[in-house]
């Protein structure tokens, strides 16, 4: 009887203990801090899928009349912070991964983690044959490999080319200024990461790149109002400074025009009086030259030879006479006489 007694207490002992813990754990389970998270969890949802949803093509379209792509929709509703959850995952997750890839060697653990499982897999498949005359791996292996589906492949083939054209039309678009502010904005930050690269890492640049690029949305919507304020009165500022600046512009020009013309109506005049000029010397030059000629009379030139030409007498040379060395004898000249040097 002791022995069923205390069999009895421990076995309601167990229960009490077992109806505590299931109150306990209903107490948690329905406490307001898990309460708490079911409805964060619940709203996370629904913001990743109205991010999801977001990705439809802008009715507007680019400058060039080109329809964009559903990512520059996708991408403004997340920068935009209208789902706070949402963008705060996103950010988060691409600062962990800039850290993961800086401080955690990926790679490696990559390769280790899959000589591991393929050690494991093997060491399985050779001791179950000589166990059991049957791998363990082959066990379980799958009737059917896995294989991507055409549509699952179309559909991520699709999604990689509008995120490409998604940056390329954006690079397009900062380059030839279609949004000024854009443009400014990214010459800016430009030249402020020409000096940064000096001094911080390519990884600090990325997460300095990162957090302007999500904060920096998110504290113009905070104050639009005085940010909105602020840039109306720079711009009335810059508008009057412009304004003067064109005024004196157009002053100057108009003065620069005016000495322009008088100076070209000066040297025009003094162009037309050298011409005119120049006109005049040519006939009087012309007319004492012809004055020049007429005075030249047939006498002052000498007389022009009238006779007939005559060939000069040949001599002939007596080379024996005792009396003087040479002796010459005139020959005649006549016609069949052969010449010198043969034609």
């Amino acid at each position: 009887m002791a022995d069923s007694g205390a069999f009895a207490n421990g076995k309601s002992n167990v229960d009490a203990l077992k109806n505590n813990a299931a109150a306990a754990y209903e107490t948690v389970a329905n406490g307001p801090v898990a309460q708490n998270v079911k409805d964060q969890g619940a709203k996370t949802t629904a913001e990743l899928s109205n991010l999801a949803a977001a990705r439809t093509t802008p009715s507007q379209p680019a400058a060039t009349g080109q329809p964009l792509t559903h990512y520059h929709s996708f991408f403004s509703e997340l920068l935009s912070w209208n789902n706070p959850r949402a963008s705060a995952i996103a950010y988060a997750s691409i600062v962990s991964l800039i850290f993961s890839v800086r401080y955690l060697d990926v790679f490696r653990w990559g390769f280790k983690l899959t000589w591991m499982v393929l050690a494991i897999t093997i060491a399985a498949e050779i001791t179950g044959k000589l166990l059991l005359n049957n791998g363990f791996a082959t066990q379980l292996r799958p009737r059917k490999y896995y294989t991507v589906p055409r549509e699952t492949l179309d559909a991520m083939i699709g999604d990689v080319h509008e995120l490409v054209n998604f940056f390329v039309i954006e690079a397009q678009r900062v380059l030839f200024a279609e949004n000024l502010y854009a443009s400014a904005t990214a010459a800016l930050g430009a030249f402020i990461s020409y000096y940064l690269v000096k001094i911080v890492p390519y990884w600090g640049l990325s997460v300095i790149a990162t957090t302007v690029l999500f904060f920096a949305p998110l504290i113009y919507t905070s104050n639009q109002e005085l940010i909105d304020e602020k840039i109306h009165q720079a711009s009335e500022i810059v508008g009057a400074q412009t304004a003067q600046l064109r005024t004196v512009a157009v002053k100057h020009t108009e003065q620069a025009t005016q000495v322009t013309k008088q100076y070209m109506g000066d040297y025009t005049a003094k162009a037309q009086a050298l011409i005119k000029g120049a006109r005049a010397e040519v006939p009087q030059a012309i007319s004492n030259k012809t004055e020049h000629k007429t005075e030249l009379k047939p006498e002052l030139f000498p007389a022009a030879p009238k006779a007939e030409f005559k060939a000069p007498a040949a001599t002939k040379v007596d080379f024996h006479s005792e009396e003087s060395t040479f002796k010459k004898e005139p020959v005649p000249y006549t016609a069949e006489q052969e010449p010198l040097i043969s034609a």
